[in-house]
């Protein structure tokens, strides 16, 4: 499998292919069930939960309204704390000067914190062409880095993969990196996060340039805000000498005590704990403590053009915790991959069709890939209501045409003109009825819906005949 999500096809012929595979299958089952009920418990020991929901979705929605505002306060903050802003309009830009930033230190090589917003950018191909070397030092993206595969989780990217498959691949491919497994590795937890730790402690000591994104920046402080839970971020953003943020501009927030509420949300939603083992914080620069240089991409790449969608722009408020993939019927039979995007299930299916539009055949079919059950805005930390965006999305791709788009129209606009007419509707229903020992049992052209799905029985008699019969 390639390294970037470029010429995936549409989601119903990818999911078709996902859900064959039985491995990937139980994988999915087994780890997205165990999440989603430790999550559980751990939500329910707040009594507050919801007013905590609420005031997360409040001060998104407020900063949102003011984002030009706070982006502005933000820019003074980090420069006036000894950092340098800089501002992208896309992935191009943004890869471009993160690029010339690492050259003009002179150095070949990075080490990266997990960052969905330089996996959205394609940051890590982009800096191959450059002849920059880029590592991840995540356990989970490391596993998928050194797999040649791509994430298919937000919080696990590695998740479709069991100890098996990953002790396979430290053993055929760390060499590669750089230090090689031990001959005896086994599947071990214990033992592969060991090999994993002595294979990235060398990479960490050498590395003269870090790479992160972030979950939050203080537009007050200039504060950027790192959640993780293995210690290798705080490598990453303390050893190096120049240490490079990309950062999606939506990840704002007004003020440090807005940190508060989600101090408590996010740890709970994703990885079911009451506090995450490693919060990192840093402001600028400080003389003799962590890296000496510090510059902040400040990313739109679409997010400009969806915050312009009253409907669609609370897809902004999401704080990557990934409790909507983890109760969703379709991501934990399709898994990550199918959606095409870094960001997968409900929320991706919502956000990746709003950052790169709806023209692509991929980006056309993600706002399809739900079930509308609602278990996803159920879970949503920040009260997005998933299913309406998905349906609003819908409505932007039917408007745009297409064959199957037409025929429902055609056939909407003709069950409009019989039902506003109580005669023809009566008559219709009549031959209906009267000729149902002849209908087929699939409708031609209706194979998507059908192939799975048995047409209902007409019953001898409309309900207007019964009605007129017996029915009183």
């Amino acid at each position: 499998m390639s390294g970037t999500f470029v010429g995936m096809p549409a989601f119903p012929e990818a999911a078709r292919d996902a859900v064959g595979n039985t491995t990937l299958r139980a994988n999915l089952r087994h780890a997205t069930h165990t999440i989603r009920d430790k999550r559980a418990k751990a939500v329910a020991e707040l009594a507050d939960w919801q007013q905590l929901r609420e005031a997360g979705k409040q001060i998104k929605n407020h900063t949102l309204r003011h984002l030009e505002r706070y982006l502005v306060q933000l820019e003074e903050s980090v420069v006036r704390a000894g950092g340098t802003v800089h501002w992208a309009a896309d992935a191009d830009e943004a890869n471009r000067i993160v690029a010339d930033l690492v050259k003009a230190t002179g150095e070949r090589e990075v080490v990266k914190v997990k960052s969905m917003a330089t996996q959205e950018i394609g940051l890590n191909e982009a800096l191959a062409a450059e002849g920059i070397s880029a590592y991840e030092t995540d356990l989970a993206e490391l596993i998928v880095q050194l797999g040649r595969d791509l994430p298919s989780h937000i919080l696990v990217p590695a998740i479709h993969r069991n100890r098996g498959e990953i002790r396979d691949i430290f053993r055929e491919e760390m060499g590669k990196w750089g230090r090689p497994a031990p001959d005896a590795l086994t599947d071990s937890p214990a033992e592969l996060a060991e090999a994993a730790r002595l294979h990235l402690r060398e990479k960490f000591l050498r590395a003269k340039v870090g790479v992160s994104g972030a979950n939050f920046m203080v537009a007050e402080t200039g504060t950027l805000v790192v959640f993780e839970s293995e210690g290798n971020g705080r490598m990453c953003l303390t050893l190096p000498e120049t240490l490079i943020s990309v950062v999606g501009i939506e990840k704002v927030i007004p003020t440090w005590q807005d940190l508060e509420v989600f101090l408590q949300t996010l740890p709970r939603s994703s990885t079911a704990e009451r506090m995450n083992p490693y919060t990192s914080m840093w402001t600028g620069t400080t003389d003799g403590d962590g890296p000496s240089v510090f510059h902040l991409v400040l990313l739109d790449n679409g997010r400009t053009d969806t915050l312009a969608d009253e409907v669609g722009r609370q897809a902004l408020r999401c704080i990557r915790c990934s409790a909507c993939l983890n109760v969703c019927p379709v991501y934990e039979r399709a898994g990550g991959h199918a959606y095409g995007s870094v960001y997968p299930g409900p929320i991706g299916a919502i956000l990746s069709p709003q950052l790169r539009g709806t023209e692509s055949e991929i980006d056309a079919s993600l706002p399809y890939a739900s079930s509308l059950c609602g278990a996803c805005y159920e879970v949503c930390p920040v009260a997005i209501d998933i299913p309406e965006v998905l349906v609003h999305l819908r409505e932007r791709v039917a408007d745009r045409g297409g064959r199957g788009h037409r025929l429902e129209k055609a056939a909407m606009k003709a069950a409009s003109w019989a039902m506003d007419r109580p005669g023809v509707m009566a008559a219709a229903e009549r031959a209906a009825t009267r000729t149902r020992r002849l209908h087929p049992k699939k409708v031609p052209g209706t194979g998507a819906w059908t192939d799975s799905r048995a047409l209902p029985e007409l019953p001898e008699k409309s309900f207007r005949d019964w009605w007129k019969g017996e029915g009183r």
